[in-house]
Parts: structure tokens; sequence; C-alpha cells
């Protein structure tokens, strides 16, 4: 049995078919971990999530800001009228109820013993450890999937707040959860996002940092995996695996093998 985390899919259909034929994918031994954000922009979504549910339970996901707003797309056009073409299929298909449904089931972070790995689509700020994390996205998991979950995904846009206060309640406390776990690159040691900043790291202002480079984060002593990052591409470290590589932007798609820690690529377009 093989252990592989994914990256950033958005919609890239051949590319994620060829990665399993690279890989040798076995769904009835093999676990694949999704970093998040299977759908947009690159044309072929419906595909993406078909494949990906019908391998099974193996298959896990932790939710990306795409994936998010595909449910928030689901909720706003009951009747599959949406302008975003590659949603308008989703919700269009004879299975949209199905794949919705597994899709807003999935979390937004998990955690493996095993590997003592902790992943999401984006990060985390310095000032939570791996349970905090694991806690807070329980906290939009359980709105999700309540009656509230419409409310929610109508809330959830906006980079405001930016800094996180244990404190802090109602949906405001939900959104930036969620703009943590799916959409952060800086930060600042306070735990301050600078979300609408997507260049490499270097290009920030000062005092933000990318969110793994502070010195006293709290998840330090666990290795992160996740994607969100194009600019930043792939990148594997002791303490952090960056899977985004681009793919949907002509790079490529990213897998990476925990048991001996190999890394795989594809590129977009078949050579």
């Amino acid at each position: 049995m093989s252990t592989y985390l994914i990256g950033d899919i958005q919609g890239c259909y051949g590319p994620l078919n060829r990665m399993l034929d690279r890989i040798g994918f076995d769904p009835a031994t093999d676990r694949l971990w999704c970093c998040g954000d299977l759908v947009n922009r690159g044309g072929k979504s419906l595909k993406v999530l078909r494949l990906l549910h019908g391998l099974g339970p193996l298959v896990s996901v932790t939710l990306g800001n795409h994936d998010l707003h595909l449910l928030a797309a689901d909720h706003r056009h009951p009747e599959g009228d949406c302008r975003n073409r590659e949603f308008a299929k989703i919700l269009r298909a004879p299975e949209r109820h199905t794949l919705i449904h597994w899709l807003a089931s999935q979390p937004l972070a998990a955690w493996s013993p095993e590997f003592r790995l902790l992943r999401m689509h984006a990060g985390v700020i310095p000032q939570w450890d791996w349970q905090d994390t694991l806690a807070r996205a329980g906290e939009v998991s359980a709105v999700l999937a309540s009656p509230q979950r419409g409310e929610f995904l109508r809330r959830m846009y906006g980079n405001k707040p930016r800094k996180w206060r244990d404190n802090r309640r109602g949906w405001s406390r939900l959104r930036l959860i969620c703009n943590i776990l799916t959409r952060i690159r800086f930060c600042d040691a306070e735990g301050k996002a600078l979300f609408e900043a997507t260049g490499p790291p270097g290009s920030q202002p000062k005092p933000y940092l990318p969110w793994f480079r502070h010195k006293h984060r709290r998840t330090r002593d666990v290795t992160v995996a996740f994607g969100h990052w194009a600019a930043l591409g792939a990148c594997v470290r002791k303490r952090y695996v960056a899977l985004d590589s681009g793919c949907v932007w002509g790079g490529s798609l990213s897998a990476f093998r925990l048991e001996d820690r190999k890394l795989f690529q594809v590129p977009r377009r078949k050579r």
C-alpha cells in the first residue's frame, strides 16, 4: 500500500489520468490525498470529480477555495444556470447531488498520525498547532453539514477579518478560518494574513513572511502538506511539502509518495 499526496488539479483531467498511470495507483490498496482545488479553470472539472469520487473511500480531499466556490454556486443556482461553464456542467449533471454531497463532506484539514502529517489546501497561522487546526476546520465542516450551509457560503467571501482571536465569534470567525486554511500565503508573526498577495516568496511587503517560514509557528514539529501557491511551485522540505506546480497554468501536476518521500510530476501538455 502506498499513500500519495496530490496538488491542485483544477479540472485538469488529462494530467490527473496520466499521473495515476505514472504512479501505478491501485484504488484497492493505495491512498490518494488531494490537497484541494479539484475544480475550475482546467476545462474538465466534471470528469475530475467523477473520477475521484469513483475511486472510492481511499480518496480523501482537503477543500480548497475553488471547491468552496463550487459549493456556493450549487447553492445559488438550483437550476444549474451558472455563468461559470465548468460549474454549469457539474450543476446540470445527473449525479450533481451525489458529487456535491461528496465534496461538501470533505474536511478543510486532516491529520495522519502515521506520518505526523497535517494537510490542508493553503496553510496555517503560527498560532495554531495541529490540534487547533483540526478543531477550527471542524467548525467550518459542521456548518457545511448544517441547515446554515447556504448562509455560510453566502457570507464566506471577503478578506476581513485578517487576524485571529480566540474570542472571535459568528460569521467573521468562520470566514477567517476558511480564508486561513484555503487562501493564506503570507502572514506576520502575530498571524495577521495578507490574503491579496499571490506572488512568490520575497514579493511580499514587510513584515509579512510565507506562513511556513515563521520560526515560532506551532506546527513546526509536524510535516504540513499544502497546495494553492503556484508561484511557489512544488517544494519538498523536512517540515513542509508544497504541491501546487501550476498545472492549470501550463505547468505540471505534482504528486508525492509519503512512504519514500518521492516526488512525481507530469506536464499539463502531453509530450
